[in-house]
């Protein structure tokens, strides 16, 4: 059995869409940002935390998205080259990459949506984020420029994992300098794993508006 630990448009719908793409049976325990649910002791024993993912399986518990992502992949599937493989360090590059484009979107998040009053919240630091966010999103598009996946081999669970902080980014930057980006991020939307995620994610609360815009100084 396994249990995926989920709040719905969070990173641990990386790991729902990748279990998809995996074919995997899978139960899901839904839980919300702003309930306070996620820092109830029973949860604090999957996740130190108190974040989401956590995944129930094989008899333990893994509470680290990336590690999570690795672990499935040695396990259930090939959606990454094997170690020692040609491909194998651009996957895991683009794996941990994938955090890079996390920490500019968690700080967006808690600038636009977390920090609820305005005198709180700083322009100049959404700004700043977004701008970074865009030029991290730049070594993506240099890459999809040339091929339709990271990966020349094909698509791969880090195409999940970037894809994933693509479709948020969207709503917090112009993709106008960002083509291939977007155009990979439509060919990954389309996929059946992602549409069957989609339906199971839940009811959106964290991103309730298509973009979100810096307001005036």
């Amino acid at each position: 059995m396994i249990r995926l630990h989920h709040v719905a448009q969070a990173r641990s719908f990386r790991v729902l869409w990748l279990l998809e793409e995996l074919g995997e049976n899978y139960e899901i325990t839904a839980h919300s940002f702003f309930d306070k649910s996620l820092r109830h002791a029973d949860y604090l024993k999957l996740s130190p935390a108190g974040r989401v993912p956590a995944l129930e399986i094989d008899g333990r518990v893994l509470f680290e998205s990336g590690a999570i992502v690795e672990y499935l992949c040695e396990t259930r599937g090939q959606l990454a080259p094997l170690p020692g493989a040609a491909g194998r360090a651009a996957w895991l590059e683009w794996l941990h990459y994938s955090e890079t484009l996390g920490q500019h979107l968690a700080a967006l998040t808690q600038q636009h949506i977390v920090l609820r009053e305005d005198w709180m919240r700083s322009p100049t630091v959404m700004r700043l984020e977004a701008r970074r966010l865009e030029n991290a999103l730049g070594a993506a598009e240099a890459v999809l420029a040339g091929q339709e996946y990271l990966l020349a081999s094909g698509f791969s669970a880090v195409d999940v994992t970037m894809g994933y902080g693509a479709a948020l980014a969207r709503r917090f930057v112009s993709f106008d300098a960002l083509p291939a980006v977007a155009a990979g991020l439509d060919r990954l939307v389309a996929r059946p794993a992602h549409i069957r995620a989609t339906s199971r994610d839940g009811v959106p609360e964290i991103y309730t508006r298509a973009v979100y815009e810096v307001p005036d100084a």
